[in-house]
C-alpha cells in the first residue's frame, strides 16, 4: 500500500515537473536579457572555486588551472507558484533553454578559447538561476624571474561581461576572496591566498562602464627541488675553482680544472634557461652559477651563475698569470728587493709557504758552516796517523831529489828535467847557500802549477757552476714567489666563493 501511494506521488509529481517547463517555456526566449524593466542592470554573481593548478608555464607565461564557476542571476520569467505544482521549488534543465550572461576571462590565453562545460542550470520558484559550471582555464600571467628559485608569482583571472555594460549587467563578488577548501596541493607551487577584487572599467572605445571581477592567484614555489638540484651542485662545483690553485704548477692541470669548473657551469646553466620567459629581470641563480655555475632567459644568466661564472674566468686569468711568473727561465731578471719581503718573507709566513724540507718549526740552514768529521773509533785515527805520516815522507824525498839535481852536470840534469816534467806537484823557490840563487824545488801536491790551460778549463767550469747556481737561485725565487700568490689567490677565492653560498643559501631560509 505505502509502494503503491509513493509511485503514485512521484508520478504525480512527474506530470507536474512537465507541465512546469511547459508552462515556463511556452513564451520564454533566452536570446533576451531577463528583467521587466529594461532600464535596469541585472545582476550577476560571481564565484570562482580553485580547484588545482594543472601548469605553470613560465616561458610561454601561461597559467592552467582548473576552476569552479559559480554564477547566479534572477530571471524574471523563471518563477512559479509552487502550490500549483504541488510543491515544486527546484527544477534542473540544460543550460542552453535559458539565457546566461556572457561572462568570460579577459586575459583568456587558450588558443581554442573553450569556454565553460555545458551542465544544468539549477532554477528555484523565484526565479533565481544558479549555474555551476567547470572550466579548464588558461589566463596570461606576467611572470616575475627575479629571485627564482625563491620567487613568488601572482596570477590575475579576470572575469566580465563580454557585451554587456555596467548599466545592464552588473557584476556582484560572491565572497571577498576565491574558495579554496577542495584544492588539491601543487608539488611545485604553494597557494598563499586568491582574493577578489571588483573593478569599473572605461575602455577607450565606449563610454560606458564595464564591471569586471580580478581574482588575484599568490603563488610560492616550493624550492626543494631547485635546491638539491641545481643550488647545491653549483655551489659545489664553485668550490673546486680555487683548488686550482693549489694544484702544483708542473701537474699541467691548472688551467685544465678552471676550464672544467667553467664548462660544468655552463650546463647548469643551460639546463635552467631552457624553462625561463626572456625577461630584463635577471634571476638570483639563474635563468643562467655554478659560480654556479646560474638559480630561464636563454641569452642571459643568472646572477649567482654570473657572478660565479666571472670568478672562475677570473681565477683562470690568474692562474695563466702566475703559471707565467713560476716558469720564469735562467734569463729572468732577480726578483725585487720589495718582492722579497713583502712576498718572500710576510706573505710566505702569513700563508704557510715553505721550501721542499722545510718547515715553520725547523731552523734555517746557515749557509758557508762547514761540516766538522769526528773520529768514531780508534783505528780509524792510527791510520789517519799513518796516511799523514806517509805524506811527509814523500815531501822529504822530493826535496833531496831536487838538491841532487841541482848538483849534477848540466846534461845530465836536462835529460833528468824531461822526467820531471811529466811529474805533477807546486814549484818553490829556495835560496842556495853558496850563490844566493833561487832554484825550483818540487814538492808533491793535488794542484797543476804546469798545466795552465788545463787550470783555465777548471776555472771556466766553476764559473759556469757559479752562474747555473745563481740562475738556480733566482728560478727557485721567482717559483716561491708563484707558490706564495697561489696561496694568497686561493684563500681570497675561497671567502668569495663562502660569502656567496652564505648569501643565497640565507636567500633560501
Amino acid at each position: 500500500m505505502r509502494a503503491s501511494a509513493a509511485m503514485g506521488c512521484s508520478g504525480a509529481q512527474g506530470k507536474f515537473a512537465y507541465k512546469l517547463l511547459h508552462d515556463l517555456f511556452a513564451n520564454y526566449s533566452n536570446a533576451l536579457r531577463p528583467v521587466e524593466d529594461t532600464d535596469r542592470a541585472l545582476n550577476v554573481t560571481l564565484q570562482i572555486t580553485l580547484s588545482q593548478i594543472i601548469d605553470m608555464d613560465e616561458r610561454n607565461q601561461v597559467l592552467t588551472a582548473y576552476l569552479w564557476i559559480r554564477q547566479v542571476w534572477v530571471d524574471a520569467y523563471l518563477s512559479w507558484d509552487k502550490d500549483d505544482y504541488d510543491g515544486i521549488d527546484t527544477v534542473r534543465i540544460p543550460s542552453s533553454y535559458v539565457w546566461r550572461p556572457d561572462i568570460v576571462l579577459y586575459n583568456n590565453a587558450d588558443n581554442q578559447f573553450t569556454g565553460s562545460m555545458e551542465t544544468n542550470v539549477v532554477i528555484r520558484y523565484d526565479g533565481r538561476v544558479m549555474w555551476d559550471s567547470p572550466a579548464i582555464t588558461k589566463s596570461s600571467c606576467k611572470v616575475d624571474v627575479s629571485h627564482f628559485p625563491f620567487d613568488g608569482q601572482q596570477c590575475r583571472l579576470t572575469f566580465g561581461s563580454w557585451t554587456y555594460n555596467g548599466n545592464q549587467i552588473d557584476l556582484v563578488n560572491g565572497l571577498d576572496t576565491a574558495d579554496l577548501t577542495d584544492f588539491v596541493e601543487n608539488v611545485e607551487w604553494e597557494v598563499l591566498g586568491m582574493p577578489a577584487k571588483r573593478n569599473v572599467v572605461i575602455y577607450g572605445c565606449c563610454s560606458e562602464p564595464y564591471p569586471d571581477i580580478t581574482y588575484t592567484l599568490i603563488l610560492k614555489r616550493r624550492a626543494s627541488f631547485y635546491i638539491f638540484n641545481l643550488l647545491l651542485p653549483c655551489i659545489m662545483i664553485s668550490f673546486l675553482a680555487p683548488l686550482g690553485f693549489y694544484l702544483p704548477a708542473d701537474s699541467g692541470e691548472k688551467v685544465s680544472l678552471g676550464v672544467t669548473v667553467l664548462l660544468a657551469l655552463t650546463v647548469f646553466q643551460l639546463l635552467v634557461a631552457e624553462s625561463m620567459p626572456p625577461s630584463e629581470n635577471v634571476p638570483l641563480i639563474g635563468e643562467h652559477q655554478c659560480l654556479g655555475l646560474q638559480p630561464r632567459v636563454p641569452h642571459f644568466p643568472g646572477k649567482y651563475y654570473i657572478a660565479t661564472m666571472t670568478m672562475i674566468t677570473a681565477s683562470t686569468a690568474l692562474t695563466i698569470f702566475i703559471m707565467n711568473i713560476h716558469h720564469c727561465g735562467p734569463g729572468a731578471k732577480p726578483v725585487p728587493r720589495w718582492a722579497k719581503k713583502f712576498i718572500l718573507q710576510y706573505m710566505a709566513q702569513l700563508f704557510f709557504v715553505y721550501e721542499v724540507g722545510e718547515s715553520c718549526k725547523s731552523p734555517k740552514r746557515q749557509l758557508g758552516h762547514r761540516p766538522t768529521v769526528q773520529v768514531v773509533s780508534g783505528r780509524a785515527a792510527k791510520e789517519e796517523q799513518k796516511a799523514q805520516t806517509r805524506e811527509e815522507n814523500s815531501d822529504a824525498t822530493c826535496r833531496e831529489e831536487s838538491l841532487q839535481q841541482e848538483l849534477l852536470p848540466q846534461g845530465l840534469s836536462s835529460l833528468s828535467g824531461q822526467q820531471d816534467w811529466k811529474e805533477t806537484g807546486t814549484c818553490k823557490n829556495l835560496e842556495s847557500s853558496r850563490e844566493g840563487q833561487q832554484h825550483q824545488v818540487c814538492v808533491k801536491s793535488p794542484c797543476l802549477c804546469h798545466h795552465n790551460s788545463l787550470l783555465r778549463n777548471v776555472e771556466y767550469i766553476a764559473n759556469c757552476f757559479r752562474d747555473q747556481k745563481a740562475a738556480q737561485k733566482r728560478s727557485g725565487e721567482w717559483k716561491k714567489v708563484a707558490k706564495v700568490m697561489d696561496r694568497i689567490f686561493m684563500w681570497v677565492f675561497f671567502v668569495m666563493v663562502f660569502f656567496m653560498s652564505m648569501l643565497i643559501m640565507g636567500k633560501a631560509i
